[in-house]
């Protein structure tokens, strides 16, 4: 008993069948050959973004011909479907507006080369690592291990700070002594200290501003040059260098201080504080 399954696997449908494996095993097969020779081949002269830009062009291109053959295997009407897609992607188009902006601002992006994969960047209040860049937006892996996916048309109308973008970067300590102190000895003091510390860079030289003069101190901006890859060491060292220090040499690091005054010409107002008995008496500490 067959079922009627011969008026279906004929000579002809099984010749179909093993035709259309073969392409999709032979065309997946190639797929992936080619993508991983052009790898090999042009990994040292791309960058990682456009690596993964001309290996996706070649994949999605690849697949998309399989498709066509597969379909043209299966004696379908090929004119019909591409009427038919060409109605389909109007109504799609319309709908997809958003899509569409974003994908133009990707290539937008693209060409810019504000930003590779790897690189540090700040889009708005969202900083971390561009993990991924897409056709429809880009990935980011903030600081705190979240992935956070942002739409290409709002990077590109957002303002984007590339951290990592150069090999060298500044980092600066907003500093405060006391108005009593030696402005010159400070001074002296912090390029000695980021000319001892192995991490700062000698060139360019480091950046001593006096800045204001403060509520209860004088304001100093401080900025080192370093290798962007030390930037957690040079943070937590050349802090704690400072703070050592201004302890060593006596310099004070001020905080700000109250007074309470009854008046413009009074002095400032004493407190002292009372201790109160079970039996309701005030009475002082020394009591």
């Amino acid at each position: 008993m067959d079922f009627g399954l011969s008026n279906y696997f004929n000579n002809e449908t099984v010749d179909k069948i093993v035709r259309i494996a073969f392409i999709l095993v032979v065309g997946i097969g190639s797929i992936h050959l080619i993508s991983f020779m052009v790898k090999r081949s042009l990994y040292k002269h791309l960058s990682r973004q456009s690596m993964m830009l001309v290996l996706r062009t070649i994949i999605y291109t690849g697949y998309i011909g399989l498709v066509l053959m597969v379909i043209r295997e299966l004696n379908y009407d090929l004119t019909a479907l591409f009427g038919a897609a060409g109605v389909v992607g109007i109504v799609i188009g319309v709908a997809s507006q958003t899509s569409i902006g974003n994908i133009i601002s990707g290539l937008f992006l693209v060409s810019e080369k504000s930003f590779e994969l790897g690189d540090v960047v700040r889009i708005g209040d969202k900083t971390g690592t561009v993990y991924s860049i897409d056709l429809l937006s880009i990935k980011v892996k903030t600081y705190d291990n979240l992935l956070i996916r942002i739409p290409n048309q709002t990077v590109i109308s957002t303002e984007l700070v590339n951290v990592t973008k150069f090999p060298i970067r500044r980092l600066e300590f907003l500093v405060g002594v006391a108005y009593k102190e030696d402005l010159r000895k400070v001074k002296a003091l912090l390029e000695n200290l980021a000319r001892n510390n192995p991490l700062c860079l000698e060139e360019p030289e480091p950046v001593i501003i006096f800045k204001e003069f403060g509520e209860s101190s004088i304001n100093i901006s401080f900025g080192v040059w370093f290798e962007k890859a030390n930037y957690l060491a040079v943070k937590n060292s050349v802090f704690i260098e400072i703070k050592e220090a201004f302890e060593r040499e006596g310099i004070e690091i001020p905080f700000p201080h109250v007074s309470l005054y009854a008046g413009e010409a009074s002095k400032a107002i004493t407190v002292e504080m009372k201790r109160v008995t079970s039996a309701g008496d005030s009475r002082s500490p020394a009591e």
